[in-house]
């Protein structure tokens, strides 16, 4: 009986299909690694079938329609969130955001499908996505701003003997920008998953019964179980959308510095 038991964590478990050891390194080619690479080529296939099968028709076809509902669904947000920046300016980030979008697109409501797995149910993932992401817009705010850019951390008007608190205040949240968004993609897909396989294993267990009652009363897990998979496609489709809405609120901070500075309102006075 054990044995037809299984966890609702199962599912995301990390197997080694290739292992690979170099000292106390290890290398190995796991299932998180094959589905990354099968979104890779899923991506890279609409690209080839929008290019090279009516790529620039006045008609657009099936997939390149896709791609352009991707590409506007994109550039919208991108548009509105960020502003102080022309247009060309803006669509330059565009393509850096819609990776990040479409990589979050097709992984996310993979782990619906049976026998599959949820790459971004993982923390150490995530995390590295939101991080990289924290540190380009950092980049680019030294880049927009200079060093002007550390007047994010300090409201205006503050006594100069509070500079330091308030530094280190703004600078604690500003560093789990790094950590909120791979948090947050990670329990929704984690806890959504892990819900849909809870109630269908239970739904299963009523349906298998040799019992009439049991089989009537499993219509209603049943129908449970059908919403919830709609209600956790939906989510897994909209976290792709906030983290781009999330990605051009950073952008937009970094660039235009809501917060200025004590020390900058000093510098402006001198001059």
């Amino acid at each position: 009986v054990k044995d037809l038991v299984s966890s609702p964590l199962e599912q995301f478990e990390i197997i080694p299909l290739i292992p690979m050891k170099i000292g106390n390194l290890y290398f190995s080619f796991t299932n998180p690694s094959l589905f990354m690479l099968l979104t890779l080529s899923l991506v890279l296939l609409l690209v080839y079938f929008v290019t090279k099968k009516g790529g620039g028709n006045s008609v657009p076809n099936a997939w390149q329609s896709l791609v352009e509902l991707i590409y506007d669904f994109v550039l919208n947000p991108v548009n509105e969130q960020i502003g102080g920046l022309s247009g060309n300016v803006k669509q330059k980030f565009s393509p850096r955001i819609s990776v990040t979008f479409t990589f979050s697109l097709f992984c996310n409501p993979q782990g619906m499908i049976p026998y599959s797995f949820t790459v971004t149910s993982h923390f150490l993932i995530t995390l590295g996505l939101s991080f990289s992401i924290f540190i380009g817009i950092t980049i680019v705010g030294f880049q927009k701003n200079g060093l002007h850019f550390l007047s994010f951390l300090l409201p205006a008007g503050v006594p100069l003997p509070l500079a330091p608190f308030l530094v280190l205040l703004e600078l604690i949240p500003y560093c789990f920008r790094a950590l909120s968004s791979g948090i947050r993609l990670f329990a929704n897909m984690m806890a959504g998953h892990s819900s849909v396989k809870i109630l269908s294993g239970f739904a299963w267990t009523m349906l298998c019964m040799n019992d009439l009652f049991y089989f009537i009363g499993d219509l209603g897990p049943l129908f449970i179980v059908l919403a919830l998979t709609g209600l956790e496609l939906g989510v897994a489709i909209s976290q792709a959308h906030v983290s781009t809405i999330l990605i051009c609120i950073y952008l937009n901070d970094a660039i235009n510095l809501h917060q200025s500075a004590y020390f900058f309102i000093i510098e402006q006075k001198r001059v």
